[in-house]
């Protein structure tokens, strides 16, 4: 199934609106002494699963232009986030550093004032330092009043949300502290920001976040029964979908509301084609402009995503999905939650087609952009991630492919999850919830459904004492609280 590829038309007023918010992109950046130095295009989606792209398996899905992306790039089969909701992830990915040490473990409203420390140095600082013109377009989420706005942080160009667009069409765009209602789909919208923001840069070095609001739901509409939904989408791309009777991951969940998970799925895969859809165009854009030779191409999510799964709907922050618990909070770990797509074309340096195994996580992006530029790291940042370009290089490297991840939550249920997950099992403690630690033998149960943390004998015994030591050693070098409390 393949949705079409051309894009609905603006308005005129749509065109103006955008010229208009694209005048302060045109200013000159920096001068970077390394002209050979490659651009950088950080595509982020907001919700996406790793399961929903046809190249990852799923065959009810449309996903062509990030398919494009797998044979011309590298896939990484076993990429993850450090915490399974936006706000806490998008710290780390900016700052290289984990939720607890930045002071952002859940999502952040609208009227909260917290966000990133006014201090934090993230990459696109280093790389705006380092001579490259960088922007962002579309979702911030670290932090929403003025002292957190993108600009402070490193970014010379912003245009889009500083939490979320709330919805599919007709956005509410800032640019400049100004905002203004702007018809069309989102992702439209903001890729037309993005293209336009590429053609200003010809000649000049630049890094260019894109975060789409897409495949998140939207919070403006809902179904005629009040439920949450991912509609309007293109009519174009609806129609493929709107029929659609799609595979349910465990049907036989004790009371699966399997009506609502089909109805959701097919929102949701339809939102995930609109985005893709607009993937398309940038990567015509850039070839249009003749600069695809010297841009790395990144294409990942904020974190993973349940319909059904495990009986839930939603992220970490999760739902029940069944007709005798309906929505009732479920925070969790899941690896649905936490795994995401990513896919990277670095043109000339990453071998097309490539499938990297080794586990990377959201930690690991600042120190490896700076690995991609050629850039040192600042002496004193500390950063707990790794530089995975030895991998998109073809480099067979030792490679540690533990994972730690976090969540702690009072808006959607309560709880404290930490978690410590290697290729073969998976812990999470909830340090507020006594009796509730979840253990997973992954390599014999990866959709995790037999809880094991209740065995202290055998094998599953054995495990649980050993992760759970790594667990607290990882939470002590962060200086989580948790450690010296529940140790």
């Amino acid at each position: 199934m393949e949705a079409p590829n051309e894009p609905r038309a603006g308005t005129t007023g749509r065109r103006d609106f955008l010229a208009a918010l694209l005048s302060g992109a045109t200013a000159l950046g920096g001068q970077v002494a390394a002209k050979s130095r490659p651009n950088i295009l950080f595509i982020c989606t907001d919700d996406q699963a790793w399961w929903t792209l046809h190249c990852a398996g799923n065959a009810e899905a449309s996903t062509p232009h990030v398919d494009r992306l797998r044979r011309q790039g590298a896939y990484f089969s076993n990429a993850f986030v450090a915490a399974p909701v936006c706000s806490p992830s998008r710290a780390t990915t900016f700052s290289g550093r984990y939720g607890t040490e930045v002071g952002i473990t859940d999502v952040l409203s609208e009227k909260d004032p917290n966000g990133l420390p006014l201090d934090t140095v993230i990459w696109p600082k280093v790389l705006a330092d380092a001579g490259y013109y960088t922007g962002l377009i579309g979702k911030w989420h670290v932090g929403a009043d003025d002292r957190h706005y993108p600009t402070h942080f490193g970014f010379r160009y912003f245009a889009g949300f500083r939490t979320g667009a709330g919805t599919s069409i007709d956005p509410d765009v800032e640019s400049d502290f100004k905002i203004k209602r702007i018809p069309g789909y989102t992702a439209e919208i903001l890729t037309d920001l993005a293209i336009r923001f590429l053609r200003d840069r010809r000649g000049e070095p630049f890094s260019l976040n894109v975060h789409y609001w897409e495949p998140h739901m939207n919070q403006r509409q809902h179904t005629p029964d009040g439920d949450r939904t991912w509609l309007p989408v293109p009519d174009d791309i609806w129609k493929h979908f709107e029929s659609l009777n799609p595979n349910i991951p465990n049907p036989d969940f004790p009371n699966l509301d399997i009506a609502r998970v089909k109805r959701m799925t097919r929102e949701y895969l339809a939102s995930v084609a609109s985005v893709d859809r607009s993937v398309g165009r940038l990567l015509d854009a850039l070839d249009e402009l003749g600069i695809a030779d010297n841009t790395i191409v990144i294409y990942t999510g904020d974190n993973g995503f349940n319909i059904g799964h495990n009986g839930i709907w939603h992220k970490g922050n999760g739902w029940w999905i069944t007709t005798t618990n309906r929505d009732a909070n479920r925070p969790n770990l899941y690896d649905n939650s936490i795994h995401v797509p990513c896919l990277i074309r670095w043109p000339g340096v990453t071998r097309p087609g490539a499938l990297i195994r080794q586990t990377v996580s959201t930690v690991d992006w600042y120190p490896t952009i700076l690995g991609m530029t050629g850039l040192q790291r600042p002496a004193h940042i500390a950063l707990r991630g790794h530089d995975f370009t030895p991998l998109l290089r073809g480099r067979k490297v030792p490679w540690d492919n533990d994972l730690y991840a976090e969540y702690s939550t009072r808006k959607y249920g309560k709880a404290d999850l930490r978690m410590y997950r290697t290729p073969q099992w998976k812990l999470i403690r909830d340090f507020l919830n006594p009796g509730k630690d979840e253990l997973y033998h992954l390599a014999k149960d990866p959709a995790e459904t037999t809880n094991l943390a209740g065995s202290n004998s055998g094998e599953a015994g054995k495990m649980r004492t050993e992760l759970e030591s790594r667990l607290l050693a990882v939470m002590r070098r962060i200086g989580d609280p948790l450690a010296a409390a529940h140790a």
